[in-house]
Parts: structure tokens; C-alpha cells; sequence
């Protein structure tokens, strides 16, 4: 077949029918508690990208944000890797703890964007810190992050570890096509950090839960670049390097997932809607948030965005807005945050964390 496929074209064949996804009937919600969330970071780059600079190339500024809310993004220059936004949001992590890197037993990096296959983008951030920590990498794709910090959570409540970090990055500008004109605006670089270590047994996750459904991954995928269909010059030609999307059916399946998951663990947290002091969704699509919020009667209030600003940062977005809302001063001891994280797998987390 030809390699002047069109994206869509491409995606087409690659997938064929569309799967009917169904969110699974029986879903684990577990208890993790006794680890604190001691600081945060976060960091993107210096390059703004509004929207009226992506109209003087042709985009659509006034679809743009009527559709999915987003003013602008940050995108890395051409010098800078994932593992340069997780070092940037690590160090003000540390510096805020007041620990220093040596004193790290374990780093975790969620991305989908690694600076390369191997080694891992950790064992990058762990040599520039000046760390001798273990480190690696998971790639849960927007759902990263979660996945990434039940996974840190769980070393310290083994008493594995006692100083755990996990950073969640991605520089999705470099996986988004720029030709695609609905699915390049959605994406911006950034990233944060969190550092885990012994808390009370008051602390950590009242409740959590993690899933994937592999039925849905051709709706958001990157096809070609991997050991099933390595770059070539005609994928390259193609654009099977860049992330493809088919945006309808995963913002459906975004809304009925956001909604049945939060209320699993917000019961399992012996809660209800009206006793969580924040709400932090993945970054993804501001429509997608607000049905969210309206099926699950949250009080719109309680919801901590910053979408508008950077875009879908996948792994970054949810460290980032908690590192703004600490550096507002907005989170104390105690609080209660609902977190929930989703995208390509397809793949998700939700968790009440007490902070």
C-alpha cells in the first residue's frame, strides 16, 4: 500500500471496526496508607505557544478553545529532552523537602516519551541529580503518573524504601503531528515531581484503583517506532511516528470512565462527593472535565485545572497542577484530593489521596 497514506487513512486500516467499550464490571479498590507526600515540583519550558500564534499556521484558534478550552501550551526547544523537564520539576521538588538527592532510594519516571528506548529516562534523571537511587521507568501513557505513584507508594509501605521520588513528564509536542490540525493543539511539554517517604496512617491513598481496557489501545496509539513496526522512511512519510486519535470515541469513553471510577473510590473511601476538598483530572480537554464534573455533582469549585495554560501534558498534567496549587498555598495537611488519570492503553487510575 502506498505510503502517502493520509493519518486517518492509515488509522483506519490499521484498526478497523471500532471496538465497543464497555467499562469492566468488576474493578479492585485497595486502601494505601502510611506514606507521605513530603514536596513538590513541577516545570515546563520557557516557549509559550497561544493559540493566535497557531492560527498565523493555519489553525483554527477560535476551535481550538471552544473545543477543548486550551489558550496555550509550553513546548521544549529543540535542545531539551523529557528527562531536562523531569530534572527541572525534581530539583525544585528536593529543594522544597530540603533532601538532597543522595539521600534517594528509588526514582520513578512516568512517560510515554522517553529521551530514548534505553537507557531509561530515570537512570538519565538519576546520574544529573548526583543520585545512586534504583531507577526506572513505566509508561501508562496519561495515566502515568497515577500508576507511577501507587507503584512508589507501595515501596514505602513495604519499608523497602524510605525517600522515594516520582516524576511525571512527557514532551507530547514531539509525539503530536503538526499537519493534524485537531490533534497538535491539544498537546503541550511539561512535567512535576512528587517526593514519598513514611507518614501517618492518615496519609496516602484512602482508596485507589488502577485499570486498562487493551481493546481500546488502536483509538490512541503511536503506530510505528517500536519492535512491531520500527521507523522507515516510508512510516516516517506517512506520519506513523506521531500519536493518532480517534477523539470521539475516547472522549466518550473518558466521561463514563471518569465518572464510575471516581465514585468507586470515593465510596471505598467512605466518602461522599461534598467531603473532598480537591479534584485533580488529567489535563485533557476542558469539555471533558466539565461532563465530568456535572455527572459526579462535584462542586466546580473544588476542581484544580490549569488545562487552559498547557494543554495535555499526558503524565505531566496532574503533578503540575499540584505543584501549583502547593505553590498557592492552596493544599494543607489532612486534605482529601480526588485524583484521576486516563488515556491511550487504554489505561487509567483514580485515587482519594489524603495529603
Amino acid at each position: 500500500m502506498s505510503s502517502t497514506l493520509s493519518n486517518n487513512e492509515t488509522a483506519h486500516r490499521d484498526r478497523g471496526p471500532r471496538p465497543s467499550l464497555s467499562i469492566p464490571k468488576r474493578r479492585v479498590v485497595r486502601t494505601l496508607t502510611g506514606v507521605e507526600l513530603m514536596a513538590v515540583g513541577g516545570y515546563a519550558p520557557d516557549n509559550l505557544v497561544t493559540n493566535e500564534q497557531l492560527a498565523s499556521l493555519g489553525f483554527d484558534d477560535d476551535w481550538i478553545l471552544k473545543r477543548t478550552g486550551i489558550q496555550s501550551r509550553h513546548r521544549a526547544s529543540p535542545d531539551q529532552a523529557t528527562s531536562d523537564i523531569c530534572i527541572a520539576a525534581s530539583r525544585r521538588c528536593l529543594a522544597r523537602a530540603g533532601v538532597p538527592a543522595s539521600e534517594l532510594d528509588l526514582i520513578i519516571v512516568g512517560t510515554m516519551t522517553p529521551d530514548q528506548p534505553t537507557p531509561s529516562t530515570a537512570c538519565v534523571v538519576q546520574e544529573k541529580l548526583g543520585s545512586n537511587a534504583a531507577a526506572f521507568d513505566m509508561n501508562a501513557a496519561c495515566a502515568g503518573f497515577v500508576y507511577a505513584l501507587s507503584t512508589g507508594m507501595q515501596f514505602i509501605k513495604t519499608g523497602t524504601y524510605e525517600r522515594v521520588l516520582v516524576v511525571g513528564a512527557d514532551l507530547m509536542g514531539r509525539a503530536a503531528n503538526p499537519a493534524d490540525r485537531k490533534t497538535f493543539p491539544l498537546f503541550g511539554d511539561g512535567g512535576g515531581a512528587v517526593l514519598l517517604g513514611p507518614g501517618g496512617e492518615d496519609q496516602g491513598f484512602l482508596s485507589f484503583t488502577l485499570g486498562a481496557d487493551g481493546r481500546g489501545g488502536e483509538l490512541l496509539c503511536q503506530p510505528a517506532g517500536g519492535s512491531r513496526e520500527p521507523l522507515t522512511p516510508a512510516g516516517i512519510d506517512a506520519g506513523r511516528q506521531y500519536l493518532q486519535m480517534d477523539g470521539r470515541a475516547v472522549f466518550k469513553w473518558a466521561v463514563r470512565l471518569i465518572g464510575e471510577t471516581a465514585r468507586d473510590v470515593i465510596r471505598h473511601a467512605e466518602l461522599d462527593p461534598e467531603d473532598l476538598d480537591w479534584v485533580v483530572f488529567h489535563q485533557a480537554n476542558q469539555r471533558i472535565l466539565d461532563a465530568a464534573v456535572d455527572d459526579l455533582g462535584i462542586d466546580p469549585q473544588c476542581v484544580l485545572s490549569n488545562v487552559q495554560r498547557y494543554g495535555n501534558t499526558s503524565a505531566g498534567s496532574i503533578p503540575l497542577v499540584l505543584h501549583e496549587a502547593d505553590q498557592r498555598g492552596q493544599i494543607k495537611r489532612g486534605d482529601r484530593i480526588l485524583l484521576s488519570g486516563f488515556g491511550a492503553g487504554l489505561a487509567w487510575g483514580a485515587a482519594v489521596l489524603q495529603w
